[in-house]
């Protein structure tokens, strides 16, 4: 998952007023406030997406994507993908595959799990996912597209939702298209992640498809794709009429962005992380990857050290601290020492 973009472009601040929905719903799933978290592959298991409830702000979780065929030949997959507590709902699975049946009995276990929303994953651009006809590979085939729409609606009573993106390429642009299919066939929502599978997450993503599919369906329309900030939330709302906001790499490196979203829609500014609220966050996640017995929690503390360090004065230290490392414990008792000091400056100051 990238880190960070490779386009600088900043948006234009929202219109006085303008703000995120209060509320989404999907069939009778009431999601209070309009915000998703996207689902991130090697990001959004249960401990990141529970970390994110705490935080505050987010209306709907989603699992990591799943692929279809592996949940129903094994059972593994189902306890490493899907397991999630109560207090996670509401929460949405993401499936991806391409055999109408095989993700139509794969809707139905998800179903069977308890979990609220079913998604489809049309927006994946991995080369391993698309060469299995996967993710974005199958934007270039409507058809199937069309039979798997039809086969999973007809097989769960929850909410079915999908996420895909505008196209191929900027010469194969099927958002629209694709989005009326889905309302033709009983979707419930669809998000459209505002580039190409060209693109993957470079340059900037383009709003007015987002735009365009919202003027084209009655369903509801989730918008992904650049949101950084609460004003890029307002923005996107503003400038495409979307219904919900979908936020995936930002809350890796700021899981504050939904409590700030919320924050600023009260009117009242939003806070700006100071270090101790980094040091306390980092601390949190990296407890509950320890209590959760997470299979390699060490590594997954490695791998989210450079997102969460970022904006820690001198954070190259810590993450190299951290990479250095070989334990879980090792590692908390690495940042302990690296925030140890500038608790103590914190403390001299407030004198």
């Amino acid at each position: 998952m990238d880190k960070f973009w490779t386009n600088s472009e900043t948006r234009p601040a929202p219109p006085a007023g303008v703000r995120v929905p209060e509320c989404l719903r999907l069939g009778a799933v009431e999601i209070r406030p309009a915000t998703v978290l996207a689902p991130m592959s090697g990001v959004t298991d249960t401990v990141f997406r529970r970390f994110i409830r705490e935080m505050g702000g987010c209306g709907l979780l989603m699992t990591e994507f799943t692929s279809a065929d592996g949940l129903l030949r094994d059972q593994r997959v189902r306890g490493r993908y899907l397991h999630f507590y109560d207090d996670e709902h509401p929460i949405s699975a993401q499936l991806f595959g391409s055999e109408p049946q095989v993700l139509a009995a794969a809707a139905r276990l998800v179903e069977d799990l308890g979990f609220d929303v079913v998604d489809l994953n049309l927006g994946c651009p991995a080369k391993k996912v698309v060469k299995c006809n996967g993710g974005s590979g199958l934007l270039r085939d409507l058809p199937r597209i069309g039979q798997i729409f039809e086969t999973v609606r007809a097989a769960v009573k929850i909410p079915f939702t999908v996420k895909f993106r505008a196209g191929w390429n900027d010469k194969e642009i099927v958002c629209v298209e694709l989005a009326r299919l889905a309302e033709s066939c009983g979707l419930d929502a669809v998000a459209l992640h505002a580039r190409t599978r060209e693109q993957g997450y470079a340059g900037t993503a383009r709003w007015e498809w987002i735009a365009a599919v919202k003027q084209a369906v009655r369903i509801p329309v989730i918008g992904n794709g650049d949101v950084r900030t609460p004003e890029d939330a307002a923005a996107m709302v503003a400038q495409t009429g979307c219904d919900a906001v979908m936020i995936g790499r930002t809350a890796a490196s700021n899981p504050w962005i939904f409590r700030q979203i919320a924050q600023y829609e009260a009117g009242c500014g939003y806070e700006q992380p100071a270090e101790a609220d980094r040091h306390r966050m980092i601390r949190t996640y990296f407890r509950m990857l320890i209590e959760e017995q997470m299979p390699g929690a060490a590594g997954k503390m490695k791998q989210f050290a450079s997102w969460f360090t970022h904006g820690v004065t001198n954070g190259s230290h810590l993450r190299k601290a951290i990479y250095q490392a070989r334990t879980e414990q090792e590692i908390l008792e690495r940042v302990e020492e690296f925030f140890a000091p500038l608790a103590v400056l914190a403390s001299a100051r407030a004198v």
